[in-house]
């Protein structure tokens, strides 16, 4: 019996992926959410260093008040990118480990056609190369 109802290329978008592609999502979800952890730590790392350095100079060359007012924005500034940023990394890993485990987060479908109109883009430059080699070859 033909079932007419049912469309292949829907039944290709339920399989499970192949053992490499969950490697390379989970390897690409380590990297973008450790290069963001890393930039968090990065700046809280500079918002103590630049805040242990500026506030005795403040202090020394300025009244009292102004390098307070300058520490305590330094400070919270500081910490307010850290912690966005920090955020921001656990969000994006977050979202990819959704992704890698199948639980379809938002913007799945957009990153799905992407990937697929980049894979049909690189097959056909590849089958052109090919084609244009073998014309120059015979």
């Amino acid at each position: 019996m033909a079932d007419y109802g049912r469309d292949p290329r829907r039944q290709l978008q339920h399989q499970e992926p192949a053992g490499s592609h969950v490697v390379l999502k989970a390897v690409t979800a380590a990297a973008a959410g450790g290069s963001m952890l890393v930039l968090a730590g990065l700046t809280l790392a500079g918002t103590i260093i630049a805040l242990t350095v500026a506030t005795p100079l403040l202090v020394i060359f300025s009244p009292v008040l102004v390098p307070a007012v300058v520490a305590v924005s330094l400070l919270s500034a500081g910490f307010l990118t850290s912690g966005g940023l920090g955020v921001a990394a656990l969000s994006v890993l977050s979202w990819m480990y959704k992704y890698v485990t199948g639980k379809h987060p938002p913007g799945a479908d957009q990153l799905e056609q992407a990937r697929q109109r980049l894979a049909a883009k690189a097959r056909d430059i590849k089958d052109s190369a090919q084609h244009r080699i073998e014309q120059a070859t015979s």
